[in-house]
């Protein structure tokens, strides 16, 4: 017996173009050679890598892939139509293009005639002209073009049969994929699906009629649909995933949903919803349990702070903070999960707050790799610890390096790496001058060896860290490769004025994974030191315990 394989879905990142335009966001070239090659090895079939003739960097990121080329991916070089009243033949941006190497090219052109008419100053049969001309410019150079039809969702709305005449020109110049683009991402889920069966069923009655030129009938093909969607109305997906129902087998999106405004469709809640929710193949299962790892690895390379929340691959997408829900999670993950987290390389999370009961602190114990019986009296001993922190102005559902150290520490199993006997912290704030400076002295103990250290930061915050590292790295040399990647304060109680306890979050990294550690205090400059001391401190746990398995 034969099974049916699962129909194929395309799909085209553009995240080294596209959401290179995201506010805030900016990439090397060595960042994004490396985010290509971390997306080849994710599966992705088409990458984007940008606009060669538009800046050098872009330029050079081509060269560079030429001489070291992706193992699976297409590599696609991305540019307009050819200016108005000109031959593309002879267009230096179109030259820059071939230049780049790529065997695909997208193009872009206009579908709105309120576009044409009034950005590019033209006619609307220039226009038709523009994207024949450069089409074929590419194509009569053995390039495959994908046709990228800007501001698709608009002009169909405005001028239906003009923006069906602009497809036309397309695929009767040899593009073989017709991307449909909600530009300004202003379409709805209904509107998508309508317009792209109209192409659908509008296309295939043009190539079936018999009017064609000879060289027409040796270009055109049955064109295949694609769809590119924008997030301005929180739809970018929702409006890709009725494209993909209605027909388009190509869809394009960025990693995160980085983007311009706010953000493009983002494939890592594409993949998983047409992968496991709807049946379609766009990379294999192994491919699939990587993308949460993709997503933050991403992130880190273009220093945007990972969305906590996001979907399948957010380090909320499966936490359990009240008890009810942890007990029954427990019992059996569909009462509270859609997915199973490992599909997608995301893990069950159990927070840990005043809401817990003693399943959290037992299921949160577990993932640590300790069991613990609800009878024994460390188990009622951390809850009961929990609870007295919190409402002290504790939050251990957003630091569970520090609950972990909390926990260990009740159970007597607390590794001491290090001893802080003291510490000060003097700054300067000189008048007229915008920044200042700030000195911290730290005096730490190592097997009963003492230390005095001093260094300078921006900030108190800072120097405390920068001193701290410079007193325990000959001893533990693996601080070397840690971070202090986010900082936050909070005061707790604004009514009581510079009196009021301030909650310091600190997170930490290695480069491969992250903590944060809390410390609370009436001094915000002692909440902060509790909290930069414990994330060393877990981190030289997380190292010790690795080091640990590599042995066993």
């Amino acid at each position: 017996m034969t099974t049916n394989p699962s129909p194929q879905i395309w799909l085209y990142d553009t995240t080294l173009r596209d959401g290179t335009q995201c506010e805030g966001l900016s990439v090397s070239i060595e960042d994004k050679l490396r985010i290509a090659k971390r997306l080849d090895q994710l599966g992705i079939p088409f990458i984007e890598g940008g606009w060669p003739g538009a800046n050098p960097k872009d330029v050079q990121f081509f060269w560079q892939l030429q001489e070291d080329p992706l193992k699976q991916a297409e590599i696609v070089a991305f540019c307009s139509t050819r200016r108005p009243n000109t031959v593309a033949a002879a267009e230096p941006m179109l030259q820059a293009i071939l230049t780049a190497g790529s065997r695909w090219v997208t193009i872009f052109g206009k579908s709105w005639d309120l576009h044409v008419t009034e950005g590019l100053k033209t006619t609307l049969e220039e226009n038709l002209a523009m994207i024949r001309d450069t089409i074929e410019y590419f194509r009569s150079h053995g390039r495959r073009v994908i046709y990228d039809a800007e501001h698709w969702f608009d002009g169909y709305k405005h001028n239906r049969d003009y923006a069906l005449q602009t497809l036309e020109a397309a695929i009767a110049s040899g593009a073989e994929w017709l991307v449909l683009c909600d530009t300004n991402g202003g379409t709805l889920p209904h509107e998508v699906s309508e317009s792209v069966t109209t192409v659908k069923s509008h296309l295939s009655l043009v190539l079936s009629e018999a009017e064609v030129s000879v060289t027409c009938q040796k270009t055109m093909t049955t064109p295949q649909i694609g769809i590119h969607t924008h997030n301005d109305c929180d739809l970018a997906v929702a409006n890709a995933l009725a494209a993909v129902m209605a027909g388009a087998t190509m869809v394009q999106g960025t990693i995160n949903g980085y983007g311009e405004r706010c953000g493009n469709a983002n494939l890592c809640s594409l993949i998983p919803n047409l992968q496991l929710k709807m049946g379609y193949s766009c990379i294999t299962e192994h491919q699939l349990t990587q993308l949460t790892e993709a997503s933050r690895f991403v992130s880190e390379l273009v220093n945007l702070a990972p969305d906590e929340h996001a979907p399948f691959v957010g380090r909320s997408a499966f936490a359990h903070k009240g008890g009810v829900h942890v007990s029954a999670v427990q019992r059996n993950p569909l009462t509270y999960e859609h997915i199973q987290p490992e599909t997608v390389g995301n893990r069950r999370r159990i927070v840990i707050s005043e809401q817990a009961g003693l399943s959290n602190v037992l299921a949160k114990a577990r993932t640590f790799g300790i069991e613990l019986d609800k009878q024994t009296p460390e188990a009622k001993q951390i809850l009961q610890r929990l609870k007295q922190l919190e409402s002290q102005g504790y939050q251990f559902e957003a630091a569970e390096a520090s609950f972990a150290l909390l926990m260990y520490e009740a159970l007597g199993a607390r590794q001491e790496f290090f001893e802080v006997k003291g510490f000060q912290v003097h700054c300067d704030l000189v008048e007229g001058k915008e920044t200042s400076s700030a000195l911290a002295t730290v005096k730490v103990a190592v097997n009963g060896q003492n230390i005095l250290e001093a260094a300078e930061g921006n900030g108190p915050v800072a120097a405390l860290d920068t001193a701290l590292r410079k007193a325990l790295v000959n001893f533990y040399p693996q601080l070397a490769s840690f971070e202090l990647t986010d900082y936050k304060v909070r005061i707790l109680d604004g009514h009581a004025g510079t009196a009021a306890k301030t909650r310091a979050l600190v997170e930490s990294g290695n480069g491969h994974q992250r903590w944060t550690t809390i410390g609370v205090s009436a001094n915000i400059l002692a909440a902060s030191y509790q909290a930069v001391v414990e994330g060393l401190e877990y981190g030289l746990l997380l190292h010790s315990q690795a080091e640990a398995a590599v042995k066993a």
